[in-house]
C-alpha cells in the first residue's frame, strides 16, 4: 500500500515539520513489515480569494488531483468518526487486508474542506471536536499512521 497525505498549506521548516519528518520516516522503515511500500505528503499552498465558497472549491480541486484511481480517501474533519489509536490500527489493518493499493488522507486549510471533498471520501477522520491549526493535525497524523503500525507490528512504541 501506499499512504499519501495530501494537505492544504506549506509547512515551514521548524519543531512541526521535523516531528512530522520523524514520523513519517519511522512509517517508511518500520511500515514495510506490514505492506506499506510508500509514505508520501503532497503540499498546496492555501487559496487566496476572497469568498470561502471559491476557497473551499479551489482547495478542493488541488487536493483532489491528487487521488489516485480506486483508492481510500480519508478526509480529517472534525465531524468525522473518531478512534482510539488500537481501533485506528485495526482500521489500517483492514485496509492491508483488503489489498488497497493507495490511502490517501485529505487535510483542509482554515476552511477545513467543502461538501464536494467530504462527499468524495470514502470516509471521514476527526481527532475530536476541537479545531486543530492544520500543520498540527498533519504531525499528529503521521503520529497516529507510525502508532498504528507499530501496533500492528507488535513494537513497544505503544502501551496499553
Amino acid at each position: 500500500m501506499k499512504i499519501q497525505i495530501s494537505a492544504v498549506g506549506r509547512m515551514k521548516d521548524g519543531p512541526a515539520r521535523s516531528l512530522c519528518d520523524d514520523y513519517l520516516g519511522r512509517i517508511q522503515v518500520q511500515g514495510r513489515s506490514v505492506g506499506i511500500r510508500a509514505m508520501t505528503v503532497r503540499e498546496f499552498a492555501e487559496s487566496s480569494k476572497p469568498d470561502k465558497t471559491d476557497r473551499l472549491r479551489e482547495e478542493a480541486s488541488d487536493l483532489s488531483s491528487t487521488l489516485p484511481a480506486g483508492g481510500v480517501t480519508v478526509g480529517l474533519d472534525e465531524t468525522g468518526k473518531t478512534f482510539t489509536s488500537q481501533a485506528f490500527s485495526q482500521r489500517l489493518a483492514g485496509w492491508l487486508d483488503q489489498g488497497e493499493k493507495d490511502l490517501t488522507f485529505l487535510i483542509g486549510g482554515p476552511d477545513g474542506h467543502g461538501h464536494d471533498i467530504r462527499n468524495r471520501c470514502d470516509f471521514l477522520l476527526s481527532f475530536g471536536p476541537m479545531t486543530w491549526p492544520h500543520m498540527l493535525a498533519r504531525a499528529m497524523l503521521a503520529e497516529q499512521l507510525y502508532r498504528a503500525v507499530t501496533i500492528l507490528t507488535k513494537h513497544p512504541y505503544h502501551r496499553q
